[in-house]
């Protein structure tokens, strides 16, 4: 763990805490996350339209992020956007996710980063419903679901 705090949103709780970054390096979170979730948290891949666990469950939970298990998005929030991944219209908090530009392979996209850890999540669009017009596009691999949060 690192020094530096932020704040996060506890959405089971409903406060907000105040928490460490969580710093590691490749090597250390190679041991923790599976070669599957390195690649699209560490190294901002992409599982497959519809193979991840996550895109089609409609259980109430909370989606964490897999490697430092901050709230991320809620159930309520979710909803299916045909594309393959699971889709969120809005985050738990806006403290617990930030997002970056990223212009890699000549795509103009916003990347979806937990605020915690850095973990890449996913890419963040403006084709999303009402109210915020916003679609979250997750890799199920970044996520953990804990039911009935």
């Amino acid at each position: 763990m690192g020094d530096q705090k932020i704040t996060i949103f506890d959405a089971g709780r409903k406060i907000l805490n105040e928490a460490e970054k969580v710093v590691k390096t490749d090597e250390e979170w190679k041991r923790v996350l599976t070669p599957e979730q390195f690649k699209i948290t560490r190294q901002k891949g992409t599982e497959r339209a519809f193979t991840g666990k996550y895109y089609n469950l409609k259980e109430k939970g909370i989606y964490r992020c897999v490697c430092c298990g901050t709230d991320l998005f809620c159930s309520e929030k979710k909803f299916d956007s045909g594309k393959g991944w699971p889709c969120f219209w809005e985050p738990v908090s806006k403290y617990n996710v930030v997002t970056k530009r990223d212009d890699s392979f000549f795509l103009q996209r916003t990347d979806v980063l937990c605020a915690r850890c850095g973990a890449h999540l996913g890419h963040v669009f403006r084709d999303g419903p009402a109210p915020t017009g916003l679609r979250y596009c997750i890799n199920s691999a970044a996520l953990i679901f804990v039911k009935g949060r």
